[in-house]
């Protein structure tokens, strides 16, 4: 790993071990504050952003294996908040659709954390908040890039999509 800190800055290793603290804590306050695992809100997040999407494309998606996300599958399914049919093209593959009812129920999860954030942010200084935006676009920015360090701006299944 490379240093590429200035005279004074904080070294790269020390950052890194900080962002991922505060990142780590800032996911564990937002989770009571809806009732489905991050899990679930990533697969109904990603068929909200890209429509009906086979398991195995989700699983990709979310850096999951397929199998991994089957008891997650069956318990959004048996939820009603995603339906199952059989793949148009191959037959074999189960095709994942977002129901009305996990839009509003995704819909409603994303509004009860911002709300927490929001009144959290509330908080902070003008200029800390401004901070915090920068911040949030440099941690996605972050989040675009593999272990190599390549990015994957490209790919659509990381695209930011507005409330999810």
């Amino acid at each position: 790993m490379q240093d590429r800190t200035l005279s004074g800055d904080p070294p790269i290793p020390l950052t890194a071990a900080q962002v991922r603290r505060a990142v780590t804590r800032l996911a564990r306050r937002l989770r009571p504050h809806g009732s489905l695992s991050a899990t679930k809100i990533s697969v109904l997040g990603h068929l909200y952003r890209h429509g009906p999407s086979t398991a195995g494309e989700v699983a990709a998606a979310e850096h999951h294996q397929p199998q991994s996300l089957t008891r997650v599958f069956t318990e959004l399914v048996t939820e009603g908040l995603i339906s199952r049919s059989r793949g148009d093209v191959d037959r074999r593959q189960s095709v994942l659709e977002l129901t009305e009812a996990g839009a509003a129920t995704l819909r409603g999860e994303v509004a009860e954390r911002d709300e927490w954030l929001a009144a959290a942010l509330g908080k902070l200084t003008g200029a800390e908040v401004q901070i915090v935006h920068v911040a949030a676009a440099l941690l996605e920015r972050l989040a675009e890039h593999d272990v190599a360090g390549r990015s994957e701006a490209g790919r659509d299944d990381i695209r930011h999509v507005e409330g999810v």
